[in-house]
């Protein structure tokens, strides 16, 4: 059943951990691509005594999909999970709310970690252990992201301070917001993050 769940990122994408499994995930199947290569490689030659068989050829075309998990395994390794410190602080405060874990956000600029995230109807919340976050530019790119998927009036708040962060959640569970939003925006956020 774990194995099935790596094979399937999607599935498990905003828990408790992604990031840190999705990359020990990325470097094994790194390192598989590429042994399978060279064993072909290496097979070929000693069987034939040369390079040129058609086992080089098929190792070589198996490098395209080991470049292709190379790369993905490099964007993965440039992150990391949310810290324990953090999660054990968090928890507490985010009972009851729907929230997500360990997202990376891609755009062309620039990449925004964000360790977690609770959205409540139009609100949108989230925490951020990187002290250099590029706070505007992440919300307009979240902003024009969700406005592409005809989601529109989201308050987007991304806080590096925990104790700010903590009272912002219990704010948020005193709050009577409308949860039909909530669902897209979830699927929306999944669909551009790592």
């Amino acid at each position: 059943m774990q194995i099935k769940r790596l094979f399937n990122a999607d599935s498990f994408k905003g828990t408790k951990g992604y990031l840190d499994s999705r990359k020990k995930f990325e470097v094994i199947r790194t390192f598989a691509y590429f042994a399978i290569s060279i064993s072909l490689f290496i097979a070929g030659y000693v069987t034939t005594k040369t390079k040129v068989n058609l086992l080089t050829i098929v190792a070589v075309l198996g490098c395209l999909p080991a470049s292709k998990s190379a790369v993905q395994m490099i964007m993965y390794l440039r992150y990391r999970s949310l810290s324990k410190e953090a999660l054990e602080k968090i928890t507490g405060h985010a009972e009851g709310l729907t929230a997500l874990y360990d997202l990376v956000f891609t755009s062309y600029d620039k990449n925004y970690s964000v360790g977690h995230l609770v959205i409540k109807g139009n609100t949108l919340v989230g925490y951020t252990e990187n002290k250099k976050f590029a706070e505007k530019a992440f919300y307009t790119h979240i902003d024009q992201i969700l406005k592409k998927d005809r989601i529109t009036g989201v308050s987007i708040k991304i806080f590096n301070d925990i104790g700010k962060y903590t009272e912002r959640l219990e704010q948020l569970k005193e709050l009577a917001k409308d949860e039909s939003l909530t669902e897209r925006i979830i699927c929306t956020l999944k669909s551009v993050s790592l």
